[in-house]
């Protein structure tokens, strides 16, 4: 499927020689960092050398004093406290975070993790009942809370006292608990509202730290907080860039023992950045919850000892093979009933439902269905006798506001615009596959229907030298809302030394008058005829390093090439 280039807007001339005198720098990385709000020295000196000390006061964060005057009464009082977690990265790294940190000075306290598939999302009535039978007076929720103001209230009548962290979007009805810390909250004017579950996590610790011990001990958890960030898919600028950039560093040099174990286990010999997380270590801990229980995950990643780490990373390591099985199987099913049907060929959405799926990865079959037909999707299976799924957008398609048009049909539904979850009755199947169809038949416009390559800049190859790919790896972390600057460059021609390998993949010398560079271009074989041929092209690509013997050179990783 050809893809749409959209190029970001040029920044003023003016605006862009200042900043390139400012730094003494040359006018495409001025460019780049303008178009990225970085527009003075002392911006881009704090972008360029993140600090601790940066980070904001956490007791600017709404109801943050009462919450850690609750922990430390529970703490005073010799009262249980639970820590209470979703089954995700973000969810299992966050209890894992705040469970560790109170284990190091309080021995009361526990972890609760919510099953998938008996409890399913959010603070369940079960888990309320776990507390009360095993004298919990406290729970501490992470990462979800925010819509459970019924389980709050039945928590109180029971003598169980809440502090939510939650990131995600208040409902209506705000929990009567007595802390409900949440940077969405309409009455919160914390400066960041785009803290992953973890993070959250980590500013109720800050604050609890600054006021009754050292906040330095919490820094030691960083690499929990980085895993969380890159895993959840969130913003990497503001608070959490500062957060991540020390996480890695702490999850490359000295990581606990439980995320070193999975990094052995994964083969990772090279430095990990953002996207190695999203790939190597976030499957790994989430296949626990996906095809197991994810109590499992929160035991490696609290291990405090190497053997114990090796043994539980191992087993996880199991449990995300099969998790591959399961998400290989079903994504070739699910593609088989598209491909079988004409309808189902045509329409604008996919929605797709088998019984007897895996719930544990349809999120991510719906993910790879949207790669290969670029759609708003919905895969759904049977749990407890009801209809669950996940769904997944494309870019610029609200999917939340899709599925708010058919709410009378669900029985629950939660996310944001590009992900969500969903649970109706399956009486109601048909009517909401139909109804789905027709709202997004009537918002998808035709220009959303094509992928799209986001370029930053067009270049000539010449300016791609040793001291500008430094500074680029300078602005890393990359991710959403800093993602690896896109180039591009014309009247590119491919001399030798063109193969291809995997039946899938290139790798050529692209020159553009005395510059040449090696690249590589993945999944793009159907180029290798015009590429042969001599013929001219464009080209968007990322700038990367590649090591061979030791040696070290400058790479260009294609993401798109046009004929001109």
């Amino acid at each position: 499927m050809e893809k749409r280039w959209i190029y970001s807007p040029i920044p003023l001339t003016e605006t862009i020689d200042d900043l390139r005198k400012a730094l003494n720098i040359n006018r495409y990385l001025a460019t780049i960092l303008v178009q990225r709000g970085i527009a003075d020295f002392e911006t881009a000196k704090k972008f360029f050398r993140p600090s601790l000390d940066h980070l904001y006061d956490p007791f600017l964060m709404k109801d943050m004093e009462k919450a850690v005057a609750r922990l430390q009464k529970a703490i005073s009082a010799n009262e249980k406290i639970l820590v209470y977690g979703d089954y995700d990265v973000d969810g299992t790294t966050s209890v894992a975070l705040v469970y560790s940190y109170l284990r190091s000075f309080y021995s009361r306290c526990d972890f609760y993790i919510p099953d998938r598939y008996s409890e399913g999302y959010g603070v369940s009535e079960a888990g309320i009942k776990w507390a009360e039978d095993n004298g919990f007076t406290l729970i501490v929720s992470l990462d979800l809370g925010i819509k459970a103001a019924d389980m709050v209230t039945l928590a109180n009548i029971k003598g169980i006292d809440f502090i939510i962290c939650d990131h995600h979007l208040p409902g209506i009805e705000i929990p009567n608990a007595v802390a409900v810390l949440d940077p969405k909250r309409s009455d919160c004017n914390y400066p960041f509202d785009e803290l992953s579950g973890c993070g959250l996590g980590f500013k109720l610790l800050q604050a609890f730290a600054k006021r009754f011990r050292e906040e330095n001990e919490i820094f030691e958890y960083l690499d929990l907080v980085a895993v969380s960030i890159a895993s959840d898919i969130v913003p990497i600028n503001g608070e959490n860039r500062i957060l991540t950039y020390f996480g890695l560093q702490k999850l490359n040099q000295n990581p606990r023992p439980g995320l070193k174990a999975l990094k052995n286990i994964a083969a990772i010999k090279n430095e990990l950045d953002v996207s190695g997380v999203v790939f190597t270590l976030g499957p790994r801990i989430n296949a626990a919850g996906r095809v197991a229980h994810a109590r499992g995950a929160v035991e490696l990643l609290i291990s405090q000892k190497e053997e114990e780490a090796n043994a539980l990373a191992e087993k996880i390591n199991i449990k995300n093979d099969l998790r591959r099985e399961f998400d290989l199987s079903i994504t070739e099913d699910a593609i088989a009933m598209i491909e079988g049907d004409e309808t189902l060929r045509q329409a604008k959405s996919t929605v797709l439902y088998k019984k007897t799926w895996h719930k544990g990865v349809i999120g991510i079959v719906a993910a790879r269905c949207v790669e290969k037909y670029y759609r708003p999707t919905v895969i759904l299976t049977e749990s407890n006798e009801k209809i669950t799924g996940s769904a997944r957008s494309i870019k610029g398609f609200d999917l939340y506001g899709a599925l708010l048009h058919c709410s009378d049909l669900l029985e629950k539904f939660g996310g944001h615009r590009y992900a969500a979850g969903l649970t109706l009755d399956p009486g109601n199947l048909t009517a909401f596959q139909k109804r789905f169809e027709e709202v997004v038949s009537a918002t998808l416009t035709e220009e959303m229907r094509v992928p799209i390559v986001e370029v930053d800049s067009v270049i000539p190859l010449n300016v791609i030298t040793g001291k500008f790919n430094n500074i680029l790896k300078q602005m890393a972390p990359f991710g959403p809302e800093n993602q690896k600057p896109v180039f591009e460059a014309r009247n590119l021609r491919v001399v030798n030394s063109l193969s291809s390998f995997k039946d899938r993949h290139l790798k050529f010398l692209v020159s553009q008058d005395e510059s040449i560079f090696q690249t590589v271009a993945f999944d793009m074989i159907e180029h290798y005829p015009r590429l042969a041929n001599g013929d001219a092209f464009k080209m968007a690509f990322t700038i990367e390093e590649t090591s061979y013997n030791g040696i070290t050179s400058i790479q260009l990783r294609a993401k798109e090439i046009k004929f001109e």
